[in-house]
C-alpha cells in the first residue's frame, strides 16, 4: 500500500529538518555565510576593476602608503 503525504507536509518537514541542522551546526554554518560574503565581495571588486579605467603605479602606491 502507498501512503502519500501532501506537498504541505513535505515542505514543513524540509524546513524543521533545515531549521535543526541549522541550529546544530551553527559554527560551520557562520563560516558558510563568510566564504559566501567574501566570494560576493571579490567578485565585485573584479567586477569593478574590469569597468575602471588602468592605475598608475604611482597612485596605486600613495594609497598604499596611506594605510
Amino acid at each position: 500500500m502507498e501512503t502519500l503525504i501532501d506537498d504541505k507536509k513535505i515542505k514543513d518537514l524540509f524546513k524543521q529538518a533545515i531549521i535543526e541542522a541549522i541550529e546544530e551546526k551553527k559554527d560551520v554554518v557562520h563560516e558558510l555565510l563568510i566564504e559566501v560574503m567574501e566570494d560576493i565581495a571579490l567578485v565585485r571588486a573584479i567586477q569593478d576593476g574590469e569597468n575602471s579605467g588602468p592605475a598608475c603605479r604611482d597612485e596605486i602606491f600613495q594609497i598604499l602608503e596611506a594605510e
